[in-house]
């Protein structure tokens, strides 16, 4: 379902809200939840590629909200979101770490308020949403705010 989505819909934004697991020496044991099981990275590779092919326009930005979605190693610079790069995606949003359960309902929201101005970057977008998120007193520790990163096309 979600690569007939991702086809036959033209999404600009896509985002995948979901748990995973993230083990870049093991390409099956790396993988996203989806309702009908786990995706692995090659599957969500191949899925993002097949889309891009076959899309008019392939994917300005991805959102992977699962927790350490841009962590990797020497092996998978980047992790998930480098693969979604390499996959055709122009622009992934990712995080490095986890992410409060309160926190990130509040920074995707402005993010997603943000992204609606066509005068401003994706990368300014993100940088806005963090800056809202840390004035709220309960979160201005960097936890809460500074787990997500923009790799790919920051314009």
């Amino acid at each position: 379902n979600l690569e007939k989505a991702l086809i036959n819909t033209p999404f600009s934004i896509v985002h995948l809200a979901t748990h995973g697991q993230f083990l870049s020496n093991n390409a099956k044991e790396t993988f996203i939840l989806t309702w009908d099981g786990p995706l692995d990275v090659d599957q969500l590779s191949n899925l993002l590629q097949s889309a891009n092919t076959k899309r008019r326009q392939p994917i300005e930005l991805l959102i992977l909200s699962a927790c350490e979605t841009a962590a990797g190693d020497k092996r998978a610079t980047l992790g998930l979101a480098g693969i979604t790069l390499k996959a055709g995606v122009r622009s992934s949003i990712a995080t490095l770490w986890q992410l409060s359960d309160q926190a990130a309902p509040l920074l995707m929201e402005q993010l997603y308020e943000n992204l609606k101005n066509p005068n401003i970057s994706k990368a300014e977008a993100l940088r806005q949403a963090q800056i809202s998120l840390l004035r709220r007193p309960n979160y201005h520790h960097p936890f809460f705010w500074s787990s997500l990163v923009l790799v790919g096309n920051w314009i």
